[in-house]
């Protein structure tokens, strides 16, 4: 397929083509929220079990090791899904390929659920991990769908879905333990995904916009690596993400700590539910999804990265004030969230004959930040207090400002979606 030619931020014009001739691939809002809902909830699994980890080891007696070995297989479950799971988008029926991982899903969930032996547990939280990356799938489902001139509007309202459901997940897990114990988590979120894989069955469409299946697996993995290579934007965008999301998980991994000690001594619930204000995020997803389809994708991201980069002051007075933690909790998330959704926008626009291979690798490097983020910020935290971590936050973020001063000229932004399609310059 070919790309416009001197602008790698720009769509295809056989998908602007698309767009105009069939008014039926544009989605309703209702579908639009439908999957968001199944992104927030399928991401969710990655992150319930974190407040229940003393719970589960202590139900199964598991040493403190083996404990913390159930927040690290989910990851890497997740991590190597992103890999080898996400791009098989490209070349499958999405709709298929989405229904079959949930189910797959509800079974990982309903092993978790029912775990009687450390062992089986471990196996359990790596399978769902694994299965969890539906997300990504999801994400690039609905971008395909979507006209040009409402991608980054649909991508917003879908990455909404998903950053409530990071957020909300410890909340939730944590609530719902109290009433119910740790597996009741597990059992509720199976049959809520088994729901959600009946539904999405019968109202995505039947025939997706994945091209015919022309390459084997393993040309499929290594077209990943080659677009990485070939593609200056993917890689700038990569960077952005894996930037964005060490700071990312840098407050939220390691915030708990001050929080539960002088002179606040909150309870987990109490701490849990400061991703009620995270949610705040969900709103720049959106926002920053019109942006981009104004062709406003390098001043967001340069805004954006500035507020992230502020963010950090207020939260450096976390210890004395719970107001300047709300205030940079704000901010934080707005801004991380803007350039996410921006970079998932712009890299679709690439080539979205790949769409899930771009997102999946791009994935990838989120989960490098985050891993970087949460290791870094719980290590420093031990030796050097939250004044460190604070400036460790903060400079991750001002390398990603930097990194856009120093690459704002020399990458063009695309023109507005709309001005595109009928053919118009930036």
């Amino acid at each position: 397929m070919p790309v416009l030619p001197g602008n790698g931020e720009a769509v295809t014009r056989r998908t602007e083509g698309r767009s105009e001739e069939d008014p039926a691939s544009a989605l309703s809002r209702g579908v639009v929220i439908l999957f968001a809902v199944a992104c927030g909830a399928a991401v969710a699994n990655v992150y319930f079990a974190q407040p229940l980890l003393v719970t589960m080891g202590h139900d199964l007696a598991m040493s403190p090791a083996l404990v913390g070995s159930v927040v690290t297989l989910t990851h890497v479950g997740y991590g190597l899904g992103l890999f080898f799971l996400v791009p098989l988008g490209d070349v499958a029926d999405r709709r298929r390929l989405i229904v079959a991982q949930l189910l797959l899903l509800v079974v990982a969930l309903a092993v978790v659920a029912a775990a009687h032996t450390a062992a089986i547990l471990l196996a359990g939280m790596a399978a769902t991990g694994l299965l969890a990356v539906v997300t990504q799938t999801l994400v690039a489902f609905a971008a395909s769908l979507a006209p040009a001139a409402e991608r980054g509007r649909v991508v917003g309202l879908v990455t909404s879905g998903v950053v409530i459901g990071i957020l909300l997940a410890r909340t939730a897990s944590g609530l719902m333990a109290d009433l119910a114990g740790w597996r009741s988590v597990y059992l509720a979120s199976a049959s809520l995904t088994a729901l959600l894989a009946l539904v999405l069955y019968r109202v995505l469409p039947r025939h997706g916009d994945a091209p015919p299946a022309t390459l084997r697996y393993g040309q499929l993995l290594r077209s990943t690596i080659t677009l990485f290579a070939r593609e200056r934007l993917l890689r700038l965008r990569a960077l952005f993400g894996l930037l964005v999301f060490a700071a990312f998980s840098t407050l939220w991994s390691s915030v708990a700590l001050p929080l539960s000690e002088a002179p606040y001594f909150l309870p987990h619930r109490a701490i849990g539910a400061l991703g009620l204000i995270g949610v705040a995020g969900a709103l720049a997803a959106t926002v920053a999804g019109r942006l981009n389809d104004r062709g406003l994708s390098r001043r967001t991201t340069g805004i954006a990265l500035a507020l992230l980069a502020a963010s950090w002051l207020p939260l450096a007075f976390t210890r004395s004030s719970l107001w300047a933690l709300f205030a940079g909790v704000i901010l934080l998330d707005l801004a991380v969230q803007a350039v996410h959704v921006t970079n998932q926008t712009l890299i679709y626009a690439l080539h979205p004959d790949a769409g899930s291979r771009l997102i999946g690798g791009y994935m990838v490097f989120y989960s490098i930040g985050s891993a970087t983020g949460a290791i870094a910020a719980t290590s420093l935290y031990t030796v050097a207090g939250w004044g460190a971590v604070c400036a460790l936050g903060a400079a991750f973020s001002c390398l990603g400002l930097v990194l856009w001063v120093f690459t704002r000229h020399s990458t063009p932004a695309p023109p507005p979606a709309t001005k595109m399609m009928s053919g118009g310059d930036d």
